[in-house]
């Protein structure tokens, strides 16, 4: 029986993000507002996401400023990269030839 797919990541809004930021170089970082952009999700939606991903260690979330304006950046930790990657390996056994 094959293994299950990571919750934390099959949920389509999480895969959407993940997805997203696994593009990124290892170390850069996305804006919040551009990410949210990127996958047409409101500020509320994407944080309750954000958040389970961050719960589960795949995901940093830095705050900062870029002059007077609060500034929110995403990145993929190594956790994470690792669990994508592990996530993806398990959709290639389970749809061979995909």
């Amino acid at each position: 029986m094959p293994e299950p797919l990571d919750p934390v990541i099959h949920a389509e809004s999480r895969l959407r993000i993940l997805t997203t930021l696994w593009e990124l170089p290892p170390g850069d970082s996305l804006l919040f507002t551009r990410l949210a952009g990127l996958l047409g999700m409101t500020a509320g939606n994407l944080t309750t996401h954000l958040t389970k991903l961050e719960t589960a260690g795949y995901v940093t979330i830095t705050k900062t400023y870029e002059g007077r304006r609060p500034a929110t950046y995403l990145a993929l930790t190594a956790a994470g990269r690792r669990a994508y990657a592990a996530y993806l390996d398990q959709l290639r056994r389970l749809l061979p030839g995909v």
